[in-house]
């Protein structure tokens, strides 16, 4: 720490080797020879008896200024109870479903905008630009992969079996081409 109070040097945060999988720890033999904690998913039914959903938060199924229902309460729904299927939505904070269930509600939206008005938009001046749905629609989904990628990185690290099988990410692209069918969620 320096003389003002603030830190300067050291490592940056998120440096360094990234961590293994228990999966792939289990498989090497745990060479680092700490205590696993391990979540056996087996091939059984998981018993869902336990915890509830937590309850959805109305902004996830307010009404949009054209009258429509954004798909962000199927997606929380969705990604939530795939989470307890694998036994880890203890893992994962409720706001970050959420922070993924909004940015793909916002990206479908933006891409249905780009359906119905076009690729290009008319300034005031008269000149044409890329439609501003474009770029919007481009954020929205970098930000809902960054955030599936946070909730499948803590899975992947949890878990003593290789992943495998349908993620609420792959649903994503259905919900895209269900909404251009004129079909609601």
């Amino acid at each position: 720490m320096s003389k003002d109070g603030t830190n300067r040097g050291g490592p940056r945060p998120s440096s360094g080797r990234k961590a293994k999988a228990v999966c792939e720890k289990l498989a090497s033999g745990n060479p680092g020879g700490r205590k696993l904690s391990v979540i056996d998913f087996g091939d059984e039914a998981v018993n869902l008896d336990g915890a509830e959903m937590p309850p959805i938060k109305e902004y996830l199924r307010k009404k949009q200024k054209d009258g429509s229902v954004t798909c962000a309460e199927a997606i929380f729904k969705e990604t939530w109870e795939w989470l307890r299927e694998r036994r880890c939505d203890h893992l994962v904070t409720t706001q970050q479903i959420e922070q993924y269930a909004m940015s793909v509600a916002r990206w479908v939206q933006c891409e249905e905008a780009v359906s119905d008005y076009g690729f290009l938009a008319k300034k005031p001046t008269g000149t044409v630009v890329s439609s501003p749905y474009v770029t919007m629609g481009r954020e929205y989904m970098k930000q809902a992969n960054a955030a599936w990628f946070q909730i499948f990185q803590v899975v992947k690290e949890n878990c003593s079996v290789e992943l495998s099988g349908p993620t609420p990410q792959d649903d994503v692209m259905e919900r895209l081409l269900r909404a251009r069918e004129g079909r609601r969620f």
